[in-house]
């Protein structure tokens, strides 16, 4: 049975890497498939993996329509046996659902992958509606790590380093900027709480930690 799968995770957990790997397993065995991608590190038009993996896809905006998009596309004689749509956190619920109409009435498997909370630990709405509709929710097993070891679990937005808390909910980015651009760190709660990113924790002074007093 076809299905809506959402592979989620923090940036930095391979969630690009998967896909292209899906999209190289199926495409090997004969299949064809649509990819479809927004603010990809890379550029426009690009599903990129900071391994140094890449493929062109369809870059989508707020007014694109899946649904409408696949039916064209088949009915001018292309092929498609499934989807797979990278960075979906910034779709819109719309889009959301209908890539769930997608996989109910034209029969083909979609593969979504994305970040499910922005620097702010907040939903995006295309991950919420997501968790809302997919068949299955897969978590990435191949864990990011914050800079203490533990495992990270929120993404953090920095400017010069420093964590902040406010400002745009999306703002493109990438673990690997320098500390004077805008950037992303990945953070285990504990230190996402604290504000407490790598440079942080290198400029601070060694000393035992202390339980919080308000």
């Amino acid at each position: 049975m076809p299905e809506l799968v959402f592979f989620s995770g923090t940036m930095d957990c391979g969630k690009s890497t998967l896909a292209l790997q899906i999209e190289h397993n199926r495409s090997a065995r004969g299949l064809e498939g649509m990819i479809f991608t927004r603010n990809d590190r890379a550029g426009e038009g690009v599903l990129s993996s900071r391994l140094g993996l890449e493929t062109k896809a369809v870059e989508v905006a707020d007014d694109f329509d899946f649904y409408g998009f696949l039916v064209a596309h088949l009915s001018g004689g292309a092929r498609a046996d499934y989807v797979i749509v990278d960075e979906a956190q910034f779709f819109t619920p719309v889009q959301i659902d209908q890539l769930a109409r997608i996989v109910d009435d034209l029969r083909l498997d979609v593969f979504a992958f994305g970040i499910t909370t922005d620097f702010r630990t907040r939903l995006f709405p295309g991950s919420r509606r997501l968790v809302e509709m997919a068949d299955r929710i897969e978590v990435l097993q191949v864990e990011a790590l914050c800079w203490c070891g533990a495992r990270a679990t929120h993404n953090a937005r920095t400017v010069g380093g420093k964590m902040v808390v406010e400002g745009e909910q999306v703002v493109v980015g990438d673990v690997n900027r320098t500390d004077a651009e805008i950037g992303y760190e990945v953070l285990c709660r504990r230190h996402h709480i604290r504000r407490m990113t790598a440079a942080a924790a290198r400029a601070a002074t060694i000393s035992p930690d202390v339980l919080p007093v308000d």
